[in-house]
């Protein structure tokens, strides 16, 4: 990215500042929540994510059905048995000018996704710098997918750079070449997840084709620094022992040589809710702890270190 203006102006679309995580690389970190991802997995555990413009929510458990903000904005919000039913398209039309927050009496609205500036990003992080240099963290940008906001991404890792901050990055390592090269001279510490090992179920499933991240992979894996890869292990999808097998076979032909398995949860069911979407995993089983230890001896098997 050749910059055609300073990278403090650069602006993109986040859903999420969460502060003080321990989950998302060393140390303490700041996650900076990218919306928007050209990737459909059925599981995603934060939809809000998944769209790159502003969305309302409506929660039905704090909703008193006063109608107040179908009365306020009629073009926006319809009362439809028992429901508060919103068209986003018009939503987003009225930009900020229509706030959710403001409109409902009992909370049952909100929006998800705000406009923000590198700058802004930038001087939000840096708050908590101190922590950062006891802990060895720092800053990390997930989504959503980062790479779906190349240069508002790059414009953030460029000044988390000049501010001594350790980056890191949670992707899918779905983009080109070309921009998964920049993006990945410009990290410390990259995680990115492994949903399949066959393109024709990652097309069908996930909902893009599998073979650029298989070479954005060997790319990561070429340059030497600190990956990790990660398996959301998803029931009737990816997680049977001959899954493990093939994720194994996978690895070893890109280099992987240390995996972490993530157990599925149902943490994100009731944002469905809030946006009007079916959830396809609702009364789901997942695998016990058991059953992902054995995940892990299978992995061994094969030379490859894997963490649950």
């Amino acid at each position: 990215m050749k910059p055609n203006k300073p990278y403090e102006a650069y602006t993109g679309m986040v859903f999420n500042i969460q502060h003080f995580s321990l989950h998302d690389g060393p140390g303490i970190r700041t996650v900076v929540f990218f919306k928007g991802c050209p990737l459909r997995c059925p599981w995603c555990a934060n939809p809000e994510s998944q769209r790159f413009t502003r969305e309302i929510t409506w929660d039905k458990k704090k909703c008193r059905l006063c109608l107040h903000c179908v009365q306020q904005y009629p073009q926006v919000f319809q009362h439809r048995q028992g429901e508060i039913l919103v068209d986003q398209l018009v939503a987003q039309a009225c930009g900020s000018r229509l706030d959710p927050v403001d409109i409902c009496l009992y909370d049952a609205l909100d929006s998800e996704g705000e406009e923000k500036s590198a700058g802004q990003i930038i001087r939000e992080v840096c708050k908590d710098k101190a922590f950062y240099s006891e802990s060895g963290g720092g800053i990390t940008l997930s989504g959503g997918e980062v790479l779906a906001q190349p240069e508002f991404a790059l414009a953030i890792l460029r000044l988390a750079k000049e501010n001594g901050l350790h980056r890191a990055a949670e992707t899918t390592c779905y983009t080109t070449p070309a921009v998964f090269r920049e993006f990945l001279a410009e990290i410390d510490y990259l995680l990115f997840d492994v949903k399949h090992f066959t393109d024709q179920k990652h097309r069908s499933i996930v909902g893009v084709p599998l073979p650029p991240i298989t070479e954005n992979i060997r790319l990561a894996v070429a340059s030497g620094k600190d990956i990790l890869a990660r398996i959301p292990l998803v029931p009737g999808f990816n997680d049977t022992l001959a899954d493990v097998d093939g994720f194994a076979a996978y690895f070893q032909e890109v280099g992987i040589k240390k995996v972490q398995l993530l157990p599925f949860h149902q943490f994100g069911e009731n944002k469905y809710r809030t946006l009007h979407r079916s959830y396809a995993f609702t009364g789901v089983d997942a695998l016990h702890k058991e059953d992902l230890q054995e995940h892990a001896r299978r992995f061994a098997g094969f030379g490859i270190e894997c963490m649950i």
